[in-house]
């Protein structure tokens, strides 16, 4: 089914065939039988004036050419430039992308054991894949290798001056690590690692080392894709 319903202005939801308007499709079908226009129209609910929900998402889809993959960062003020989607709708929009996200990387009560770089990289890809900016995390682990917590260290382009050895192994020593995997993402989608990526990884490794605390691994997170530096024999 195409993504966007063309629909004539005047008309609403209501003058839609009964299984055509996308709550009852979603009754009937299930909730898979809705384009992306058809779930976001479900969350807002209702149009504006002239407008559809269904004419409301599609504009908000048409706000960038990466389409519904934009809204998973967007914000307030940017989706809140769309005539007819004050904060209200904005709010809505938001809470149900942040609850997908959690629903994604949610692990359960079991504790979660690492035993390949996909099973950090899984975990992550959904909340870091389309972040605008670099995040440097650390995977904290247990002897068993099972993930004791996932910390943040810093945000901004990786550089010795921000990822610096007393953050990363002060939250490591706090949560009694017995090991640790870096992490961090790229904006551009572009996995390949730089200079400082593989600079600052050694430095780490090294203190690491003094300290007792391993370094396993580095992983870097691009769009629906990762690379490991061990895998890579980078490390």
């Amino acid at each position: 089914m195409e993504e966007n319903l063309n629909i004539n202005k005047g008309y609403t939801i209501k003058d839609l065939p009964l299984n055509e308007r996308p709550r009852e499709k979603l009754f009937r079908y299930g909730v898979n039988s809705l384009s992306n226009a058809e779930l976001i129209a479900v969350i807002i609910r209702t149009g504006y004036k002239e407008d559809t929900a269904i004419d409301l998402a599609n504009r908000l889809l048409s706000m960038d050419k990466s389409g519904i993959k934009y809204l998973s960062h967007a914000t307030i003020e940017e989706l809140t430039k769309i005539k007819g989607i004050g904060t209200c709708k904005s709010a809505q929009i938001l809470a149900a992308i942040e609850l997908g996200k959690r629903i994604s990387s949610y692990g359960g009560e079991e504790k979660i054991k690492v035993d390949s770089p996909t099973v950090i990289a899984e975990l992550l890809m959904e909340e870091m894949r389309y972040l605008k900016k670099e995040y440097f995390k650390v995977a904290i682990l247990d002897t068993k290798n099972q993930v004791i917590s996932i910390e943040n260290i810093s945000i901004g382009n990786l550089n010795s001056s921000i990822v610096h050895p007393r953050e990363v192994f002060n939250i490591a020593i706090k949560r009694s690590a017995n090991s640790i995997i870096l992490v961090h993402n790229h904006p551009s989608g572009d996995v390949t690692p730089s200079t400082e990526d593989i600079n600052i990884t050694h430095r780490l490794i090294d203190a690491g080392n003094i300290i007792g605390i391993k370094v396993l691994d580095h992983i870097i997170i691009g769009d629906n894709k990762y690379i490991s530096f061990r895998q890579r024999n980078i490390i």
